[in-house]
């Protein structure tokens, strides 16, 4: 059984071999990779570069690992982020329901209120999804930018 190492994180670095998107009206998109698993060892304070190498294509490519408290604290982060829009959006769909559903007298309007809350109902039914996706998937080592040729890569996180 291949246990996880104290100190370490499992990454995937993806290389893309191709991507293709199909169709007029309905879009389809297909994705087709190859990745190879590498075992980082984690700083012991701060951030690290390390250098990982494309199964695919020999590139190298830098990333950046983070500690393991700083990795948690930040995925908490992002879940508690994505809580909170949870609760806007739903504060804000009650208000925008209550008020847009009133007559008004002739010559009165909305109050002022309405549009932010309409607005902030369409940013948080995105942002607690994807806030909450980005928590889960969050492992502290991110790709640093890599020059033109070296751009069909990915760190992808393992999951077991």
């Amino acid at each position: 059984m291949n246990r996880p190492i104290p100190g370490t994180v499992e990454v995937s670095v993806r290389h893309i071999l191709s991507d293709r998107t199909t169709g007029f009206l309905t879009r389809t998109r297909t994705i087709t990779w190859k990745d190879n698993i590498y075992r980082v060892r984690r700083p012991a304070a701060g951030k690290e570069s390390v250098e990982l190498t494309c199964p695919v294509c020999d590139a190298s490519l830098l990333a950046e690992v983070r500690t393991q408290s700083r990795t948690r604290r930040t995925g908490v982060a992002l879940l508690i982020l994505a809580a909170v829009s949870v609760a806007v959006f739903l504060g804000a769909l009650g208000y925008v329901i209550h008020e847009g559903g009133r007559t008004l007298p002739e010559g009165q309007s909305l109050p002022t209120l309405f549009p932010v809350s309409v607005g902030s109902v369409f940013v948080t039914f995105v942002a607690a999804p994807v806030l909450f996706l980005r928590g889960r998937r969050y492992n502290g080592v991110t790709l640093l930018d890599a020059p033109k040729p070296r751009r069909l890569h990915g760190i992808m996180p393992v999951r077991r």
